[in-house]
């Protein structure tokens, strides 16, 4: 009888064990809560202070709020990788769920972005992409092809289709920026734009003073310049103030991507016949759901459907050797409807 006692505590301690070893504990590769309001979402923008970023945030805050969960909200004070890679390396030891960020560098992040996705972390990155080993998705504000194919033939209309033009652009390291300004050089290969000689490409590192300053370099350098495409939200309205300062309004025509509510002076004057953008709250908003969708068991990978809130479902499609999901073209914002959006964004 002792012995038929001592074999049931055995067989029973056995059980247990076993049962513990196949127990649903989580692991480092799923940081999904099971309580949606633990889970927390980190949102790291270029840098403080700018406005375009401030209203991508206003729409990440929307969808988290919406979905559940916390936000998290960190940028460096300057435009750098550095700064990027300090803040994810912060966000890594407070064990987040998930780090969206617009890459200052398409490259620099690797090893802190691999770094939080083998802590389990869901990563992706919105508006300027990091690398596809750096990220699970890539948010795509609107077709990159479109958006410097688009600028070129703005400005080409501006001008009469000859004379110089310089381009503005944000930091030398922007992914975005950059594969624009190649859209824009493969279109100016086109013979119909073989009297349009781009002259420079400059970078105020989306800060309105340097780009005031480069704005100004380029006046300077270039007196027979005929239009400036300013594909950065900071630069354009540096470029309009400049180009409204010095009355050159019609002389030296101005397009590129710009907030209404900071261009719509300068469309109403004459400096930017007209320009582009799309709504940074959405891309914000957007970059959230997507965010959710990786927590709740999404892969990133081409074909999968990624439900983005009130924007509707969207197909993930190839970006290089990553994925993306891509929201759409680039909307024109000129005199006939600046002042219905100036009040928007």
């Amino acid at each position: 009888m002792k012995k038929f006692w001592s074999f049931v505590l055995t067989m029973t301690l056995v059980l247990f064990v076993l049962s513990a070893c196949n127990s649903d504990s989580p692991s480092k590769e799923d940081k999904t809560s099971g309580d949606k309001e633990n889970n927390k979402y980190a949102f790291i923008f270029k840098n403080t202070g700018n406005p375009y970023g401030e209203k991508m945030q206003e729409g990440f805050k929307q969808a988290i709020n919406e979905i559940g969960g916390e936000v998290i909200f960190r940028s460096p004070e300057q435009p750098t990788a550095e700064g990027q890679i300090q803040i994810i390396e912060q966000l890594i030891t407070q064990n987040v769920t998930a780090i969206a960020v617009a890459a200052n560098d398409f490259d620099a992040l690797e090893p802190v972005l691999k770094k939080a996705k083998s802590k389990g972390i869901k990563v992706l990155s919105t508006d300027s992409a990091a690398n596809a080993n750096s990220r699970m998705l890539h948010v795509n504000q609107a077709n990159p092809e479109r958006i410097g194919r688009i600028q070129i033939e703005a400005v080409s209309e501006m001008i009469g289709g000859e004379g110089e033009i310089a381009i503005l652009s944000e930091t030398s390291q922007a992914s975005n920026q950059n594969l624009w300004i190649e859209w824009m050089k493969k279109e100016l290969e086109d013979p119909k734009y073989a009297n349009i000689k781009l002259v420079k490409v400059a970078y105020g590192d989306g800060l309105r003073d340097k780009s005031v300053s480069e704005t100004e370099a380029l006046l300077k350098s270039y007196p027979n310049l005929k239009a400036i495409i300013a594909p950065t939200t900071v630069g354009i309205a540096a470029a309009g103030k400049v180009l409204s300062d010095k009355n050159l309004g019609g002389k030296v025509a101005l397009t590129g991507l710009g907030l209404p509510s900071e261009m719509a002076s300068y469309i109403e004057n004459g400096v930017s016949p007209w320009m582009y953008l799309w709504n940074p709250i959405d891309v914000g908003y957007a970059t959230g759901y997507a965010a959710a969708d990786l927590v709740n068991g999404n892969k990133g990978e081409v074909g999968e459907k990624f439900e983005l809130g009130t924007l509707g479902s969207f197909e993930v499609v190839e970006d290089g050797e990553g994925s993306q999901v891509m929201l759409g073209d680039p909307f024109k914002f000129d005199a006939t409807n600046i002042a219905e959006w100036k009040d928007v964004f």
